[in-house]
């Protein structure tokens, strides 16, 4: 991973996309365990954000963070976007934008990335990374990813593909071949790195991460100053802990309907 193969600092990734796409089998993949809960059915698996960690040989610190269908007939996706941003204060090293080539390209993922824009801007794009999953389809199939592209590309698809840099990978997550399984995650890895590289080393940041990491620090201080106050008592300090997390709670239910309000609107 070039610069970042003797670094400390961890990598964020950020999984994205459509219900039933295999963003969980994806991200265990990357990861080279069974971390995320990861089954094939009709309704998703994933229903909340969930960080899992790993260290790559001779590479960085990866985390992953697997999101749920932001479209998936829930109502908590706002909440689950605020706290995955709060999963990643730091920033956003790339989002993955998960597709699956046994599907079409639907409206449901356009409007999935419409969304992302209209959340984070258009910077955002600067940070995608898309991966096909379904690998194995296209191999029994003996097709490329760029056959499949060919035949099978609408055009919102193509205007993606096209805003990302045609930064894509295609993935097998079923294959029990070792090679092959360190093949894909380390072409993801390379596509990784050139973002990295492309934005200067720095990750993505907006509003929403500066304002959730400032409130989260300030909490967390503030915590820390009670903590070596003398003369309360532990049910009185216990109070104001409260009532501080509840202050922050607020905080974090007034960025939440704000982000409801981008989800009305598509």
């Amino acid at each position: 991973m070039g610069k970042y193969s003797s670094s400390n600092e961890a990598i964020t990734l950020v999984l994205v996309g459509r219900t039933g796409n295999g963003k969980s089998a994806t991200g265990n993949s990357i990861l080279g365990r069974k971390a995320f809960v990861s089954k094939t059915r009709s309704s998703g698996v994933t229903s909340v954000c969930e960080l899992q960690t790993t260290n790559m040989k001779d590479g960085p610190i990866v985390n992953v963070i697997d999101t749920p269908g932001l479209f998936a007939g829930t109502d908590s996706a706002g909440k689950e976007i605020v706290k995955c941003i709060d999963m990643a204060k730091d920033g956003i090293h790339a989002i993955i934008l998960v597709y699956s080539v046994r599907t079409r390209f639907s409206e449901e993922e356009q409007a999935t990335f419409l969304t992302l824009q209209a959340l984070f801007g258009h910077k955002i794009v600067d940070y995608m990374i898309v991966i096909f999953t379904g690998g194995d389809e296209l191999e029994y199939n003996e097709e490329t990813l760029d056959d499949y592209l060919g035949r099978e590309c609408p055009q919102p698809l193509k205007d993606i593909l096209i805003l990302c840099g045609n930064r894509k990978v295609l993935f097998d997550n079923r294959t029990q071949d070792k090679t092959k399984k360190l093949g894909q995650v380390q072409q993801l890895l390379n596509l990784v790195s050139m973002v990295i590289s492309d934005n200067s080393g720095r990750p993505f940041t907006n509003e929403l991460f500066i304002e959730l990491k400032d409130k989260a620090t300030m909490r967390d201080n503030q915590q820390k100053v009670i903590e070596s106050l003398k003369g309360y008592s532990k049910e009185e300090i216990s109070e104001i802990k409260r009532q501080m997390q509840q202050k922050y709670d607020e905080e974090l239910n007034r960025i939440t309907n704000m982000v409801h309000v981008i989800f009305y609107i598509f």
